[in-house]
């Protein structure tokens, strides 16, 4: 794809509210394609501030009658200290003393680009959530803009406008967000209810909301998601790794939280007894990094680099950019290292082991690291990560485990394993709990070597094929029952927000049927039982 950009900014209406030797000197300059943002600021002299340089506009300072002269001009400010101009896109904010009286003004240049959105369109149409990540001024909402107006063609899609940043100033949206219908918020602090009312008054398929930044907001936003909305919004910040440690917006990635180990637990794992783990599913399914306007990094699935990023693991996501010519070019990125021991202690990060309970390994350093065959790939097709995965061969030394049944994982699983009789030719030990107790010495010479030891409850297949998935980095069905009706219950939660009208659930015992109604209900959606035991079931349906 080739980049074909087309760009509206009203820059004469802007200009025209400035104070005449202001717009002279802009004027004359004549870089209104670069331009970003004008200050004026009581008793200083106006700058301009362009994409690479600043430049002061007058020798004369501005004065409260200049101040006076840009809010005649304006539409009134609001409780976000912002204003506007009728049908543009542009943003006047103000600085107040403490009087209430304005002493600075910043007026932003708002310009709609089309075309901008070619990089990631693929993505935005998919149907998933997506979340915008980026600092001010990176382009996080000129990019949200020309979403709803795609979006907007084909599904009906709602923008909840806190600032008329997206739809623009005034009653009449600006055309830049083409059929999407745009729902302005009165206070700052209403922009959560608002977003609730946009999905139960105006059945949207989509919502569009740009600056996501209050708890309120974050508990909105899932909310919408777990309605089978599509949301597409925006939040500041300059990686994933900032958003987990943001204790206000981590909600829509799941959330952090503690877990305190025992001790027997946490010598098992290899980590402190303290660990950090995910709380729930993210509310966005794709994260974009947009780190600068021809380069952004994406993150396809949010619950694995969230995951991968408190395991330890690098990250390597999905790098698009345009060329010289114009040109779209996906690649992968090289893998993030994980932050130093000091800077994870810092972070509040810990290393925390695979999700899989009785399923784990050490390095003999007592510190948890994923053997390196378990590290998440770039981003791309399903196919395409398991092929990669199973390319490759994992040289198993087996201690007291039945080289026949882990042989017969390997074979469910589809991954290629070699089975050594010696740790020279090993690059990973499996064994069982009962044995690494014991810290026999076959099992110390591999942590001396740092060979990954994995540590199984028992020596069924079950286990074997858990340690597998998690060296090739290929899913498992969980063992535990309870783990598995919890996993069922949400892919059939998922399916009916997503429109099915009913999912049945398999045969499960009253503990298990309590907590798939109690899931049901916290989606607002209808659960009935069927059937006679113990083959009575629970069906979901649509509220």
């Amino acid at each position: 794809m080739s980049q074909q950009y087309q760009i509206t900014d009203d820059l004469d209406a802007l200009l025209q509210v400035l104070p005449p030797p202001v717009e002279q000197a802009l004027r004359k300059a004549n870089q209104g394609n670069d331009l970003l943002e004008i200050v004026l600021d009581l008793g200083r002299r106006p700058e301009a501030r362009f994409v690479d340089h600043e430049l002061v506009l007058s020798d004369r300072e501005v004065t409260c009658e200049d101040l006076a002269y840009v809010n005649d001009r304006i539409s009134e400010f609001t409780g976000d200290n912002r204003a506007g101009i009728e049908r543009t896109l542009h943003r006047i904010s103000c600085i107040r003393n403490r009087q209430g009286r304005v002493i600075g003004l910043t007026c932003r240049v708002g310009r709609a680009v089309y075309g901008v959105i070619d990089i990631v369109e693929d993505i935005m149409k998919s149907g998933q959530n997506v979340l915008l990540l980026g600092r001010p001024g990176v382009g996080k909402t000129t990019l949200l803009r020309e979403a709803a107006r795609i979006l907007g063609e084909k599904k009906r899609t709602v923008v909840v406008d806190t600032s008329n940043e997206i739809g623009g100033d005034g009653d009449i949206p600006h055309p830049a967000i083409g059929r999407a219908r745009r729902m302005p918020v009165s206070a700052p602090e209403l922009q959560h209810e608002v977003m609730i009312e946009a999905v139960e008054n105006h059945m949207p398929e989509v919502i569009v909301i740009d600056e996501i930044g209050r708890q309120q907001e974050a508990a909105a936003a899932r909310t919408i998601a777990e309605r089978g909305v599509q949301l597409i919004g925006t939040a500041h910040g300059n990686s994933l790794a900032n958003l987990m440690m943001n204790p206000t917006l981590s909600d829509l990635v799941g959330g952090i939280e503690s877990v305190t180990l025992s001790d027997e637990e946490a010598r098992r794992r290899g980590t402190q007894k303290s660990v950090l783990e995910r709380r729930a599913p993210p509310t966005f399914d794709v994260l974009i990094e947009i780190q600068d306007r021809q380069r952004m990094a994406v993150h396809h699935s949010v619950a694995a680099a969230v995951d991968a990023l408190l395991r330890g693991r690098s990250l390597s996501p999905e790098i698009r950019y345009r060329d010289e010519n114009g040109q779209v070019r996906i690649t992968e990125a090289a893998p993030t290292p994980v932050p130093s021991e000091a800077r994870a202690a810092s972070m509040g990060m810990n290393r925390l082991p695979f999700d899989r309970q009785g399923v784990g390994h050490t390095n003999g350093t007592g510190r948890f690291e994923p053997h390196p065959d378990a590290l998440p790939a770039p981003a791309a097709s399903e196919a395409a990560l398991r092929a990669e995965r199973t390319d490759r061969v994992a040289r198993i030394y087996a201690y007291g485990v039945s080289r026949g049944r882990l042989e017969q994982a390997a074979q469910n699983l589809g991954v290629p394993v070699q089975i050594v009789d010696s740790l020279d030719q090993a690059n990973t030990a499996v064994t069982l709990k009962n044995y690494y107790r014991k810290h026999p010495q076959p099992i110390a010479e591999a942590e001396r070597q740092r060979i990954p030891v994995y540590v199984l409850r028992a020596n069924t297949i079950n286990q074997m094929e858990s340690v597998l998935g998690d060296i090739f980095g290929v899913a498992v069905e969980p063992e535990d029952p309870m783990e598995r009706a919890v996993t069922e219950t949400r892919e059939a939660i998922r399916r009916v927000l997503a429109g099915s009208e009913a999912e049945e659930l398999r045969p499960a015992n009253a503990e298990i049927r309590r907590l798939q109604h109690e899931m049901a209900r916290s989606a607002n959606l209808i659960s009935h039982s069927y059937g006679n035991e113990p083959r009575r079931r629970v069906r979901i349906l649509q509220g």
